[in-house]
């Protein structure tokens, strides 16, 4: 076996342990999510519960009917979609101008950016409840999308101006000779060449409001606000005192279907938003 085909077949197997370790959990939810209560209860073993133990679609059928749930399907959509968009427009208006305009303390707004992007969440849940609290906004939608756009608007600021420096300055000056004014020609030049940040800034913040549980546990207290990964630890079933762990199965797969179908639809684009302006030239 010469050196070559050894490097491959180590590539390999390296790929298949990774890709294995990775889905594992995966597919053991997915099983656990298909085994009734009394198979988990008696602690049925492996991947593929026995007849006895099987529910089949059942878990599905129930979760999907559970009006809690129902509820927090619709406060995550609602909540993720507008802190997706406000962040988006928000991101691109202030990345464009860190991009093209020279101002005093532009490093330092970048910077705290950064920081910001890189503070522990848990530090703000108190300073926020009593603040949110205070406002009247607690266990709101607001309540909820000003912590995720505040998060998110820095990785985003970060990702598009990388993009708007890479664009070159002439083709806006030439669509400005053309007639187009300095807004038409940001609109109809600069944003589509951008686009492949801008997905890439929108499916970042996506994903970051439709998983976080500390903000939307701690900043809500009913089913009006609380998103889906909250709404699982309150999901306790018929029997308090014997949670459910089939149907909270059934109910993360169902929380990480529209994760997965983002990510196969746009995985181009992500991957051309997150290499796109790495290499200069």
């Amino acid at each position: 076996m010469n050196k070559q085909l050894r490097s491959r077949l180590g590539i390999g197997i390296g790929f298949v342990l990774i890709l294995v370790w990775c889905l594992l959990p995966v597919a053991w939810i997915i099983s656990l999510s298909f085994k009734s209560q009394e198979a988990v209860t008696n602690g049925s073993p492996g991947f593929f519960p026995s007849k006895g133990g099987r529910a089949g679609w059942q878990n599905y059928e129930d979760v999907l009917k559970d009006d809690q749930y129902a509820r927090a399907i619709i406060n995550s959509i609602g909540i993720s979609l507008i802190a997706t968009i406000l962040s988006v427009i928000f991101a691109t208006l202030a990345a464009y101008a860190i991009a093209r305009l020279e101002f005093v303390g532009k490093k330092f707004v970048l910077t705290t950016a950064l920081v910001i992007a890189m503070f522990p969440v848990v530090s703000l849940v108190g300073p926020l409840f009593d603040m949110w609290r205070t406002f009247g906004i607690y266990d709101t939608w607001p309540g909820l999308i000003i912590p995720y756009m505040s998060f998110t608007l820095p990785l985003a600021i970060w990702t598009l101006s990388a993009f708007f420096r890479e664009i070159p300055w002439e083709m806006e000056q030439a669509a400005q000779v053309d007639g187009a004014t300095a807004w038409q020609a940001f609109r109809k030049v600069i944003v589509p060449l951008a686009a492949p940040g801008v997905f890439t800034a929108a499916i970042l913040t996506f994903f970051f409001a439709w998983n976080d549980f500390v903000f939307g546990i701690s900043l809500t207290s009913t089913e009006r606000a609380r998103p889906i990964p909250a709404a699982l630890s309150f999901f306790v079933g018929n029997d308090p005192f014997n949670r459910p762990a089939s149907l909270l199965a059934a109910g993360a797969v169902v929380a990480t279907v529209p994760i997965v179908i983002i990510v196969l639809f746009f995985q181009r684009k992500i991957v051309a938003g997150l290499t796109a302006g790495a290499v200069k030239g």
